[in-house]
């Protein structure tokens, strides 16, 4: 039976839930199908979209169990991350929406306050829900609310250090807030499965002490408060012989464990869960599950579950997308050909090995790779050390997950004028998971930092060709950013004028046209609408965006209007830059500079995005055109407008 057809034949279930109160009316032999109803609905819905798959599959009855044990949206319930928020939507009204998931007009692959009263956080940055539920306990307590906060942590958030700055507050403050670790991180055996409902109770209860012998060996294979953390972050301070109870990691804090629970027993977790909610202070419930549960090819899919993907058929679960190359692809392949010739070179992720290309090398180097889990900050201080001993760090992440380190790129990387290489995969408009992973603002934030490089390539050949300039460079840090999905078909220059690629130019000196990275075929494109109009355009791609390159300068004196076009904010970004480059020099060319607005863009796909945002080539050729016919018709001398320049 296909899965469309399991869906119409055991969707009768499903087809009653329209909030949460229809949850809590149900029996237990009700919610085992409505959960395989779930996973069979999810399957198909996500199957046709793309979307966070195989979380969701893992915390069906998770989900089920909280709604009939708490009252949303009275009570709070956070996601960290949201992509784990799919069960959510759909036990809380939104089964309709899911025929457009993450697409114009459609659901939100997020939490979405514009969505539903039961979201509040719109979160997709992880290890950030507990400090949102610190201060939404103190809020209500100082209020004199009876409302319950509910955090749900997985995916590896906890390896974030912001969790625990929280985790130590929240244990100071001592407000009633029930903090759900989804340990999905390996799969659990069935002992742990059995003891969950027994030591659920028992660890609320002063004379808990007496079972934990019994679990040890359980509790030492489970990766949250298991034996390896807790050596990192207790057996200093109490001593090899509390190895016997590793919950005391999270209880020298302030806050009670509750768990193992087996994760996929919604009469197990929906008993924690009431316990933690009665104990009128802080409690972790530590569930145990496993990520693509119930659906096949994400539990076979060894790299990550189906964490993330495009349009996949339901049956197999491969993807229906036509293989081709992805930048991050060019990305991987040139970073193990460098390696392969500078020992020194070694490559950092933050929790993404696979998704940013690092994973590459790691399968042929593997001890010069660093997998640091969602540690942006440390990350990039780690990076700083290795380059201080001698080494070339390649520090490869998602665009958006940069802004989290801001600081220690400035002080730890910069002000040290380290060699270390940033990679920032899915710069820009990046479409179907919305603003908070639109990757706009890093040409902006870091514009800023002293003696720091950023290169935009613009197809695979200059993407390998600055990759291999980045890591040359010995006395600072470089950026190299990227967009996400097919890379560009290579775009040959017509020359090159010190580090900027000229791609098209004029008889006619009419517009010098900046087009930065992924937008240059645009602007090639450009050039020859404009042309149809009788105007000359000269087209450059600058390759390496900051500091501005002399040469730009120079190039922009020779024109009548200078127009740049970038994939990122337009506040303090390369036009910005380039502008002020200009006045400096007493360069008096007008210019325009056209890219994204500051602002929270709705999801959708990129091509949507960038045409609301007018950032097509008809539109900006529109554009170019009239900016050009309003000056003053009469031809300029270049070598007189260079010789203003240089008054």
């Amino acid at each position: 039976m296909s899965v469309e057809e399991g869906t119409a034949n055991h969707g009768r279930l499903l087809g009653t839930v329209h909030g949460p109160q229809d949850v809590k009316r149900m029996t237990a032999e009700q919610l085992d199908i409505l959960a395989a109803e779930i996973r069979d609905f999810l399957i198909a819905k996500v199957s046709r979209t793309g979307g966070h798959v195989g979380p969701n599959l893992g915390v069906v009855e998770l989900t089920l169990a909280m709604h009939r044990v708490f009252d949303s949206p009275r009570d709070r319930l956070l996601f960290d991350t949201g992509h784990q928020a799919y069960v959510h939507k759909i036990l809380t009204g939104r089964q309709e929406g899911f025929d457009k998931l993450r697409q114009r007009g459609g659901l939100s692959g997020y939490p979405s306050q514009a969505e539903s009263e039961h979201d509040l956080i719109e979160n997709s940055h992880a290890s950030t829900a507990l400090s949102y539920a610190d201060g939404l306990a103190k809020a209500y307590a100082l209020r004199g609310e009876k409302r319950s906060v509910v955090a749900v942590v997985g995916d590896g958030a906890l390896t974030g250090g912001m969790c625990w700055e929280a985790l130590n507050n929240i244990a100071t403050a001592g407000n009633p807030l029930v903090i759900v670790v989804n340990d999905n991180g390996r799969s659990y055996s069935p002992t742990i499965g059995g003891l969950a409902d027994h030591l659920s109770s028992l660890r609320l209860n002063p004379g808990y002490e007496k079972v934990l012998d019994t679990v040890k060996d359980a509790l030492g294979n489970t990766p949250f408060v298991g034996k390896p953390m807790y050596e990192v972050l207790h057996a200093v301070k109490k001593g090899i012989k509390d190895a016997v109870a590793p919950q005391a990691m999270f209880e020298d804090l302030g806050i009670k464990y509750v768990g193992p629970v087996d994760g996929h027993d919604v009469p197990a977790v929906e008993a924690a869960l009431r316990a933690a909610k009665n104990f009128g202070g802080p409690v972790i419930v530590h569930a145990v599950t496993r990520k693509g549960y119930g659906y096949r090819p994400a539990e076979d899919d060894e790299a990550d579950c189906l964490h993330g993907p495009g349009a996949f058929d339901a049956e197999t679960g491969k993807l229906l997308a036509v293989p081709s190359v992805k930048w991050t692809n060019v990305f991987a392949d040139e970073l193990v050909a460098i390696a392969d010739e500078r020992p020194d070179v070694v490559g950092i992720t933050a929790a993404m090995a696979e998704p940013t290309g690092i994973a590459t090398l790691a399968r042929k180097y593997p001890e010069r790779v660093y997998d640091v889990g969602i540690a942006e900050q440390h990350a990039a201080t780690s990076a700083a050390g290795l380059a201080m001993g001698g080494l070339h760090p390649v520090v490869a992440v998602y665009a958006t997950f940069l802004n989290r380190a801001f600081d220690q790129v400035l002080l730890d990387v910069a002000m040290h004028k380290l060699p270390v290489t940033f990679v920032l995969d899915r710069a820009g408009i990046t479409g179907p998971d919305g603003p908070s992973h639109y990757g706009i603002w890093d040409m902006s934030v870091f514009g800023v930092v002293p003696g720091l490089r950023i290169a935009a390539p613009r197809d695979s050949a200059t993407l390998r060709e600055e990759l291999r300039e980045a890591v040359a460079v010995d006395d600072g840090p470089t950026i190299l950013r990227f967009p996400t999905g097919t890379v560009a078909a290579d775009l040959p220059a017509v020359r090159r004028v010190g580090p900027v690629d000229v791609l098209t130019e004029s008889a006619r000196t009419d517009v010098l046209l900046v087009a930065v990275g992924s937008f240059a075929g645009l602007g090639v494109e450009v050039a020859a609408r404009v042309a149809e109009q009788g105007y000359g355009v000269t087209v450059v791609d600058p390759r390496w965006v900051r500091p501005v390159p002399a040469e730009l300068v120079e190039l922009a004196s020779t024109h009548r209007l200078v127009v740049t076009v970038e994939d990122g904010v337009r506040i303090g970004g390369v036009g910005s830059a380039l502008a002020q480059a200009m006045r400096d020099a007493d360069v008096r060319v007008p210019v325009k500079d056209m890219g994204v607005p500051a602002d929270w863009h709705p999801h959708g796909s990129r091509a949507q995005i960038l045409a609301d945002l007018r950032l097509t080539a008809q539109d900006v050729a529109r554009d170019v055109t009239g900016w050009i016919s309003g000056l003053d018709a009469a031809p300029v001398d270049p070598a007189a407008n260079g010789a203003r320049a240089q008054s």
